[in-house]
């Protein structure tokens, strides 16, 4: 699991309830998962506390890719058949048709690394700092 250390991630926000991190195929750049660190399989097994907290970092987290993709609007998606922990896809998208998962591909290095310092500097600027972790690659 990526929250665990046992499968790499790229971090932008940690905190005690949850974190946000690129997926390796993004429909688009800046695309971000918001994950309880609680490992629920539903969202609708998750406690209203914890729920309520995930959809609030990921409206921050829509912020932030509003502010790092101009021109964009922050979308969500709740999904997850392929993997047994609930995640939130936040997606900077232009148009409706930007949500499709038939867009998703895998990224490179590179483009995970580019995003998700774009969406880390734009936290900061938006006042939330003391979430990004300290280095992208670790939450410890």
């Amino acid at each position: 699991m990526i929250i665990d250390g046992q499968i790499p991630g790229r971090f932008a926000w940690a905190d005690d309830t949850c974190v946000a991190f690129a997926t390796i195929e993004p429909i688009c750049d800046g695309h971000l998962l918001v994950v309880p660190r609680k490992e629920v399989a539903r969202y609708t097994d998750l406690d209203s506390k914890t729920w309520t907290h995930c959809a609030d970092v990921a409206r921050i987290i829509g912020q932030a890719g509003e502010r790092a993709y101009e021109g964009s609007r922050a979308m969500l998606i709740v999904a997850g058949l392929e993997v047994p922990h609930v995640h939130i896809h936040v997606v900077p998208a232009y148009k409706e048709g930007d949500l499709s998962f038939a867009n998703a591909k895998t990224a490179s290095d590179e483009e995970l690394d580019s995003a998700v310092a774009r969406m880390r500097e734009a936290l900061v600027e938006l006042g939330y700092g003391d979430t990004v972790p300290a280095d992208m690659y670790s939450l410890s």
